[in-house]
């Protein structure tokens, strides 16, 4: 099972990953909103923005998200990690519900890129 320590680092390296991408991904990753991503195993959840291509993580809570951020993220700290390392597809993991994702519907649209 993957730390807490080990689940922010993830988040780091998606963020960096963001960042450096190109094309259809990074237009993708260009929004400003609001970010939870609540890892259930550790019941710990990730508050932050994704803005100009980055995720900022500015809180880490116990528990279930306490707001519903504009984009909702929910999986298994192991998911979390290997999604990032490249070892997870997460269309898959989306498509059989390993990795939640809740979003506006325009948001999803911009955010189907990623997929």
């Amino acid at each position: 099972m993957a730390t807490t320590q080990e689940c922010l680092g993830a988040l780091e390296r998606l963020s960096d990953n963001l960042a450096n991408a190109n094309g259809d991904v990074r237009s993708a990753a260009a929004l400003d909103r609001s970010l939870s991503c609540h890892v259930t195993d550790l019941d710990t959840t990730f508050t932050g923005r994704l803005q100009d291509g980055r995720i900022e993580v500015t809180a880490t809570l116990p528990g279930p998200p306490r707001e519903k951020a504009q984009i909702c993220l929910a999986m298994a700290g192991d998911d979390l990690v290997a999604m990032v390392d490249g070892d997870l597809n997460f269309a898959r993991a989306w498509a059989s519900g390993r990795i939640r994702l809740e979003a506006g519907f325009r948001d999803l649209l911009r955010l189907r890129a990623l997929l």
